[in-house]
């Protein structure tokens, strides 16, 4: 089987920076709807850009959309059968250490939402088969030598489990997936920085249809109940 997960990150981990949270997060979805998902982004996306006279090669942004546009997004998309939202933020003011290299950070937070977020929805020991993760991921913060490690390190660490990573990397500017990440990710990590900024969309969301997990602690946001695979 093949689960495939579009990510982005909010905030920064770098220890320059003053913000007090980081997120990484998006959805994933089975290989039978991730077409139907990117096309309704696609479609919607064109329709916001042409009702803002926003040039057509210019990238949607999460922190520069309006409320009303994030809504008519999230309505469309989480009404989708096997669309599941996730993210693993994380409460910097806790941690007793400082992040010297950010990419390595980076693959340890991936860890824990693989970990915390999805793989809890999933009956790992009830499947006969392998699943084939296939992770799209922004490439703006990897450098070329760097290409590899993710995948090496989830294959490393989730040893045990009967499961294996490809991971992908490509320009969010061209890639609706991780657009779609990025506006999932940034939600969840304004609903802990200021809840306030995104009150309007949180009236609207479904939470059965994501799962956010914050760090360090137990606390858990949305989704609980396993997906089912009688029909997969």
């Amino acid at each position: 089987m093949k689960i495939y997960v579009y990510l982005d990150e909010s905030g920064s981990i770098h220890k320059n920076s003053n913000t007090k949270y980081f997120a990484v997060g998006g959805y994933f979805t089975f290989e039978n709807t991730k077409n139907k998902i990117l096309a309704k982004y696609r479609k919607m996306n064109k329709q916001i850009k042409e009702l803002h006279n926003m040039s057509m090669n210019k990238e949607l942004k999460a922190t520069k959309m309006l409320s009303n546009d994030k809504i008519l997004f999230f309505k469309l998309i989480q009404n989708i059968s096997d669309f599941y939202g996730c993210s693993k933020v994380f409460a910097k003011e806790y941690m007793k250490k400082e992040v010297v290299e950010s990419n390595l950070f980076f693959n340890y937070a991936v860890k824990l939402l693989f970990q915390d977020c999805i793989f809890p929805l999933l009956n790992l020991k009830k499947m006969s088969s392998p699943i084939l993760f296939i992770l799209s991921v922004d490439n703006r913060n990897v450098r070329v030598g760097d290409l590899k490690n993710l995948e090496n390190y989830l294959s490393t660490e989730f040893c045990l489990e009967n499961v294996s990573f490809q991971v992908n990397y490509y320009d969010s500017a061209t890639h609706y997936g991780i657009q779609l990440a990025d506006l999932i990710v940034n939600t969840f990590y304004n609903y802990f920085k200021d809840k306030e900024l995104i009150k309007p969309v949180l009236r609207i969301l479904n939470l059965k249809k994501f799962r956010v997990s914050l760090f360090p602690g137990f606390y858990r946001l949305g989704r609980v109940r396993k997906i089912s695979y009688s029909e997969k």
